[in-house]
């Protein structure tokens, strides 16, 4: 008995923005093909070096089956293993630098992408123009236009209403924003609103803008020069891990601009 397949597939698989994991998929397809059917040892060898010369035309490392072969031994070991799982979006070299840190804990790491075929076929034009943020819910950042100091929010109704109350707040002297505090008991000036408030991130209201308003909070602490209550700021490993990679690079997107 024979496997058939496609003489095409001895040329390239994928080249892409994918984890290394997603690419041994096809690998560890053809190898997990190979020991389902019932093939004689001369059938069994002839398949095996089809599947080392497709890892050798792609470029793999020479000991890539190598390893696989291990992987499945250790896996039949341990079916009883019970550990924890965690799931990234994978955009890059920045992203494996932050799952090292789980090396040796009890949590495993799986990852998914955001460039499928779906998502780019099916993507929604951006909102380019300023109105059109300021009626979304987002993460968004206040500078003191006189010392620099920065608050981080965020709100679920939309960009321009929250505005407004911040402005409100100034104007009245009320205790509610911590930012218009910050101004009235250090006698500083508000300035217009188009300059110092900006929009850091848009998403819907829930675990990932608390995250992404959390992140931003521990990046400015770290700047040391956050508003918002510093007592709340605990240490963070996957944020660090962030900053340090891209010291540089401004991770804001969708940032208001005037228009």
């Amino acid at each position: 008995m024979m496997i058939y397949g496609n003489r095409n597939m001895l040329e390239q698989i994928l080249d892409s923005c994918h984890p290394p994991e997603h690419k041994h998929a096809a690998i560890h397809y053809m190898y997990n093909r190979m020991n389902s059917y019932q093939l004689n040892k001369f059938n069994t060898e002839q398949e095996y070096n089809i599947i080392r010369q497709i890892t050798y035309n792609n470029k793999y490392d020479p000991t890539t089956l190598n390893n696989i072969n291990k992987t499945k031994l250790t896996e039949k070991q341990n079916k009883t293993d019970t550990h924890k799982w965690a799931k990234f979006t994978y955009t890059g070299k920045e992203t494996k630098f932050i799952t090292k840190l789980f090396k040796n804990s009890p949590v495993k790491i799986s990852y998914t992408t955001n460039n499928t075929i779906s998502r780019i076929l099916n993507r929604k034009p951006a909102h380019t123009k300023a109105h059109k943020q300021l009626e979304t819910s987002t993460v968004y950042r206040l500078t003191c236009p006189d010392c620099n100091m920065k608050y981080v929010g965020q709100t679920g109704r939309s960009f321009r209403i929250r505005r407004q109350e911040h402005c409100r707040d100034f104007k009245y002297n009320n205790n509610k924003s911590k930012f218009a505090m910050h101004l009235l008991e250090n006698h500083h000036s508000i300035g217009h609103m188009d300059d110092i408030m900006e929009i850091l991130y848009i998403t819907n209201k829930g675990r990932l803008m608390d995250t992404i308003e959390k992140y931003y909070i521990y990046k400015e602490t770290k700047n040391g020069n956050q508003i918002n209550d510093k007592n709340r700021v605990k240490q963070n490993k996957i944020y660090d891990a962030v900053i340090q990679r891209e010291p540089g690079r401004s991770r804001t997107r969708n940032k208001y601009a005037k228009q």
